[in-house]
């Protein structure tokens, strides 16, 4: 933070929780960012520093997911908020898509300290994407079930769901 060009933006401290998430396990791809996001998103927020390189051959690829990343990443930016940098917007949606696919709460999926947090980071940039979430479901679940339903499909979970230990919970009838 201390290379931050405005370490008490509420934006910039959040990208730095996301990516020491990351950046402690040494799998910043696994935010699935761009070359050219993740150098912006350091230019924005960290212009005192050039960002870290990224192992690009390690990258996710969206084609290995199907229609599922780049779908989700859509449908995120479709509700973005006019409030905050769209840069920023289209990093936090790829961010959001990749934590998808990986087996945990989302929460833990982004290295942040609870669902409150997921919440408040969700209203901050797609709030009328969360003014949705009328059940309360789980953030996953719930990402997964909008984009479903926006594709005019039968809801179900997200790629990482089924290896959460909470899947049976969040999807009963088919555990």
């Amino acid at each position: 933070m201390e290379q931050a060009a405005n370490p008490d933006s509420t934006d910039t401290r959040l990208f730095a929780k996301l990516v020491a998430a990351r950046a402690a396990r040494h799998d910043e791809v696994l935010l699935g960012l761009s070359m050219g996001q993740w150098s912006a998103l350091f230019a924005r927020h960290y212009a005192r520093t050039a960002a870290p390189s990224l192992r690009a051959a390690a990258a996710i690829s969206d084609a290995a997911h199907g229609e599922f990343v780049p779908a989700l990443r859509a449908l995120l930016l479709a509700h973005a908020s006019a409030d905050v940098n769209a840069g920023d917007a289209q990093c936090l949606a790829s961010i959001v898509a990749h934590a998808c696919l990986r087996p945990d709460h989302l929460w833990r999926d982004l290295g942040l300290s609870g669902r409150d947090e997921v919440s408040a980071m969700l209203e901050r940039y797609f709030p009328a994407l969360v003014a949705r979430n009328v059940a309360n479901l789980r953030w996953k679940k719930f990402l997964a079930q909008e984009l479903a339903l926006s594709q005019g499909n039968a809801p179900g979970p997200a790629p990482g769901c089924p290896g959460c230990e909470e899947y049976g919970h969040c999807f009963p009838s088919t555990s």
